[in-house]
């Protein structure tokens, strides 16, 4: 075979072939080529070794993006023939990656998070809290930033040297020999614990462990419309950093107690009232509840029950926007009349047209055509 092979004309695929596309070339072959349909044939075996050894690049995204560079920048890390890809290995994947993150220190370094971690609290509020907004104070205990040391563990916060195993970076590089070659790592410096200092006197308010246990309390300003599982966060508030970092964040999430009147969806409300017989029957007027007051309203005559009016405005006001309070009537007939009411009320009846009564004169005519006429 070549010294230098080209791993996409070994697969018969163009350079920008799809993960499917290699795939499907490397079974086409493998079936050409396989050993126990060519047996003591060493071409065969050894165009069956090559087909594999393109196939283990090309089909991992690293691999193939390492194999890629070094095709476009040759001699930069021995990728080619017996010392590379073609010899059995791939120890040139942490020279190549060395060479591209030389120019941003010497080597290839993970960023790692040093914030403190957040703390949850749950709080309940009442319907009307929630909808008018309110203010509330919370008390929890939290891991604070040392004072003293300004959370660097070290006594007056200067006590500390440079971590020589890593050099300040809080991070090593470990390398391994595998059978695929050299493999590299990065992880936390085990000497200083990944902050990239060693305490040499520690803080004796903290005892080198850069936070303190102490009991928080926070006044929150809750907006209005504030809804079961919404939440504040308030930026610093969580625990403190074990490794001289930012605080975490507070946490606020809330638990809305529904209301005897009102329910809501998003900035609307309902609410069900109560409409006598004779105010639906000629109209009147009733009083329907607010956030802040009792409302006045005039029910137009005939109102059935279940029918719904809007008052614009009238539901809650967000910084998003104001929403409308939307009454549904619900008509009341009397339980319990007199004899004389009872006739009074049939009297009053024989007078009125039935044929205003829509929806039982529909009722009346599909149970006729369906039990025959005169049936209701």
């Amino acid at each position: 075979m070549a010294d230098k092979k080209n791993y996409y004309e070994v697969l018969g695929v163009s350079k920008d072939a799809s993960e499917e596309e290699i795939r499907a070339a490397y079974k086409k072959l493998v079936k050409q080529y396989h050993p126990d349909l060519h047996p003591n044939d060493k071409l065969a075996a050894e165009k069956f070794k090559e087909i594999n050894e393109a196939n283990e690049v090309l089909s991992d995204k690293q691999k193939r993006a390492a194999y890629d560079y070094e095709q476009a920048h040759p001699g930069m890390g021995g990728m080619n023939g017996a010392g590379g890809f073609g010899g059995g290995g791939f120890g040139g994947f942490s020279d190549i990656f060395d060479s591209i993150f030389q120019g941003f220190g010497g080597g290839a370094s993970v960023q790692r998070d040093t914030t403190g971690e957040d703390i949850q609290i749950n709080m309940t509020l009442s319907f009307m809290d929630a909808a008018k907004g309110c203010r509330r104070e919370v008390s929890y205990t939290r891991n604070e930033p040392c004072p003293v040391c300004g959370g660097t563990g070290a006594k007056n916060g200067s006590a500390y040297k440079t971590c020589p195993k890593c050099s300040g970076r809080g991070q090593v590089r470990y390398t391994q020999e595998t059978v695929f070659g050299r493999t590299v790592r990065v992880g936390a410096c085990p000497d200083c614990g990944g902050t990239g200092k060693l305490i040499t006197e520690k803080c004796p308010d903290c005892k080198g462990k850069g936070f303190i246990r102490r009991e928080t309390k926070l006044t929150l300003d809750i907006p209005a419309g504030a809804d079961t599982n919404s939440y504040i966060r308030k930026r610093g508030y969580g625990q403190a950093s074990t490794e001289g970092g930012e605080p975490g964040d507070l946490i606020v999430v809330f638990r809305v107690e529904p209301h005897k009147l009102f329910s809501r969806k998003n900035n609307d409300l309902y609410v069900d009232v109560p409409i006598p017989f004779r105010t639906a029957a000629l109209g009147g007027k009733v009083m329907v509840p607010g956030l802040d007051d009792a409302i006045p309203f005039d029910i137009p005559e005939g109102t059935q029950s279940g029918q719904t009016f809007t008052l614009r405005g009238k539901g809650l006001r967000t910084r998003s926007g104001t929403g409308n309070l939307y009454l549904r009537a619900v008509v009341e007939v009397p339980a319990r009349l007199t004899r004389e009411q009872k006739k009074a009320l049939a009297d009053a009846m024989e007078s009125v047209d039935l044929r205003q009564f829509d929806k039982s004169k529909k009722y009346s005519d599909t149970l006729n055509a369906l039990y025959g006429k005169d049936a209701y």
